[in-house]
């Protein structure tokens, strides 16, 4: 997995920056129930999509486990961030009217570890409360290109966040489907230059980046067409789930 302490100052801009993150904030924003009052922002960040869920009224929590990062984002919501483990939430349960988590459940080292994490997503919801959360994530970035066409032969492992699973995480936390939307993730289309730096950096969590296969998979990326044109951008899944009300 990358250093996302180390990652902090390049992240917004290697990640689509304002634009992805005006998308993913009014995706979540659109699952939200109207009365929703507070939201925490699991693995928050740098606080780009935490300070627009917070411009939309709500009071808005962030954490993040790493310290740049939750530094960055308390630069941008003052007060509002928490540097706190997501297996291990630093909050009281019910404490929340909605929880969302973008971009984690990927990370996460296997399916108990994701598990662990919806368990704490749902313990720290108020009845009646939803967690909105990203699946599929990997997948997003296959859009066909012929970038994908070389990456096809690489180990991939099977997704902890992958849609049946995440719903199978919330079901054993007593959490009901409530809905789904899609977004772009604005800025992120690859380029066969930069999946090549990817691949270096360790991005790509089953290729080693200094053995073998990165070498072959980076000169195959390197003989195609376009080194510096971006192919399309991914389209990223939500889903959201319902605590049932009291009573």
């Amino acid at each position: 997995m990358l250093d996302y302490g180390k990652e902090a100052d390049r992240y917004d801009a290697s990640r689509g920056g304002e634009p992805r993150a005006d998308a993913a904030a009014a995706a979540v924003l659109d699952l939200l129930p109207p009365d929703t009052g507070t939201l925490l922002d699991v693995a928050c960040g740098t606080g780009l999509v935490t300070r627009r869920l917070a411009g939309a009224g709500l009071r808005v929590t962030g954490v993040d486990a790493a310290y740049n990062m939750a530094r960055m984002a308390s630069g941008r919501l003052p007060g509002a961030i928490v540097l706190g483990d997501s297996r291990r939430l630093p909050f009281p349960g019910a404490s929340f009217d909605a929880v969302c988590a973008v971009w984690l459940l990927h990370l996460l080292s296997g399916p108990d570890e994701a598990a662990a994490v919806a368990a704490e997503c749902a313990r720290v919801l108020r009845p009646g409360g939803v967690f909105v959360t990203t699946v599929d994530k990997a997948a997003a970035h296959d859009v066909g290109s012929d970038i994908d066409a070389v990456l096809a032969p690489r180990p991939v492992r099977q997704a902890v966040d992958r849609a049946q699973a995440v719903e199978a995480y919330a079901a054993a936390q007593g959490l009901t489907p409530a809905g789904g939307a899609r977004f772009r993730g604005h800025g992120q289309g690859r380029t066969p230059r930069s999946t090549v730096d990817d691949i270096h950096r360790g991005w790509f969590t089953q290729i080693p980046p200094d053995g073998p296969q990165a070498a072959r998979l980076a000169a195959g990326l390197a003989a195609l067409p376009d080194q510096e044109v971006p192919r399309p951008d991914p389209r990223f899944t939500l889903k959201s789930f319902r605590r049932p009300p009291a009573g």
